[in-house]
């Protein structure tokens, strides 16, 4: 059977930390969507690593990795990142697959990414100017280059007609930057993944579940992203839901067990889009310092604000969410006084809902208080050890979502998570 574990809200979770915890009950990990637009953080021997598309299982020894094709993947992003794998001791090579299904992104897509993100001017989307957006619509478009296309004859043949199609688009956006060094930059990493193992990825993953093998997929960024139900057009170009499983790695909707949420205990938001409870005061600048919310890819500072139920219960409802993950929840606890969003009024309605076109509306969250616990919890081990103001506030996000918080993160530490019964 599959688990799903993925983020809620806005991505920027803690997934990756969440992933490499889960990690050593399972197979096999693999990513399902998304690209190098993805920053997983994890701390290996007391070091920060953050990995964009590798799957968060490569640092146990007997855990297969598998990039899915719903993935769309930088050959250059993947040659560092097995770089820094490598320097942990690791034989990336072993236990990391590839499906040939899987689009790449090519230099062409990553300036026609930056292109399109400065011809919007003020309306610009916040993109990670990663190539993402381009390679997907490359492959809805059908004109994207797989992996398994690596191993054709033809490839560079390919390569130049879509090339040439692109700097077309180039040309009518004014872009004229030189990206020779990009180019030469990409065909050194194509002859270093030829070195991967290349697989069937579909076929692959239900062998291994034929077989009783325990699949972790894993997702990147966050529900509220998703390309049909995130908050259009401020999300990113896949389904970053659970549904998106079954398309990005090629398994049927019955396999799927468990869905596991990761939420953090507030909110964040990197980029543009609406943000209905972002603080724009002192609170709200508090939280960015104590949790160090600056973008894992990016670096930008993250828009900060108290945790969104409304948002969050329309999140679990589309992914069909039976576990929560509740993240850095120490990062509250220096505060007097917290709060939740319930609903939101927009105009003299009150709603419970998440509207169609948020970005069109004026949204006022209405905002229940909970008195802070002020007791420093990152070195508690145990749910006995949690204040009760702590577990009320847990215990009102239960009963409003209708799913439990089976977990609760109280710092960057692999052992830093608390499980609840």
């Amino acid at each position: 059977m599959v688990d799903v574990l993925l983020g809620l809200q806005w991505g920027d979770e803690g997934k990756g930390k969440i992933v490499d915890y889960f990690a050593p009950n399972y197979d096999l990990i693999a990513r399902f969507q998304g690209g190098p637009n993805a920053g997983h953080t994890l701390y290996v021997n007391d070091k920060k690593v953050v990995l964009h598309q590798i799957p968060s299982g490569i640092f146990h020894e007997n855990t297969i990795n598998l990039i899915g094709n719903g993935v769309v993947l930088d050959p250059v992003t993947l040659r560092r990142e097995c770089e820094t794998v490598k320097a942990f001791g690791i034989d990336y090579r072993k236990n990391l697959f590839i499906s040939e299904r899987t689009h790449l992104i090519l230099p062409t897509h990553r300036a026609l990414d930056k292109a399109s993100e400065l011809s919007k001017g003020n309306d610009k989307i916040g993109s990670t100017l990663k190539g993402i957006g381009p390679a997907y619509m490359d492959k809805t478009g059908r004109n994207g280059l797989r992996v398994g296309d690596l191993l054709d004859k033809s490839f560079t043949t390919q390569y130049i007609r879509l090339r040439l199609k692109h700097q077309k688009l180039l040309d009518s956006l004014n872009f004229h930057e030189d990206i020779s060094a990009w180019e030469e930059e990409f065909f050194e990493a194509l002859e270093f993944m030829k070195e991967f193992k290349i697989v069937n990825g579909e076929y692959f993953i239900n062998e291994k579940i034929r077989e009783g093998k325990k699949v972790l997929a894993e997702g990147a960024q966050g529900s509220m992203l998703d390309v049909d139900f995130g908050t259009f057009p401020f999300v990113t170009s896949s389904n970053t839901i659970s549904a998106g499983v079954c398309t990005g790695l090629g398994v049927a909707p019955q396999k799927i067990r468990e869905v596991i949420g990761v939420t953090k205990a507030y909110c964040t938001r990197v980029g543009s889009g609406p943000f209905p409870t972002e603080l724009h005061d002192e609170t709200g600048e508090e939280l960015r310092r104590i949790g160090n919310e600056f973008g894992a890819t990016t670096g930008r500072p993250r828009r900060c604000g108290w945790i969104d139920l409304v948002a969050l219960n329309f999140a679990c409802m589309v992914n069909g969410v039976t576990k929560l993950v509740m993240t850095k929840a120490d990062v509250l606890d220096a505060f007097d006084e917290l709060k939740v969003c319930t609903s939101y009024m927009v105009g003299d309605k009150k709603t419970m809902a998440i509207p169609f076109q948020m970005t069109r509306l004026a949204i006022t969250p209405e905002l229940k208080s909970f008195k802070g616990w002020k007791t420093a919890t990152d070195s508690f081990r145990s749910a006995g050890e949690l204040p009760a103001t702590m577990k009320e506030y847990v215990s009102f996000i239960n009963t409003y979502l209708g799913v439990n918080i089976n977990y609760i993160s109280n710092g960057p530490g692999r052992e830093q998570l608390i499980e609840i019964q």
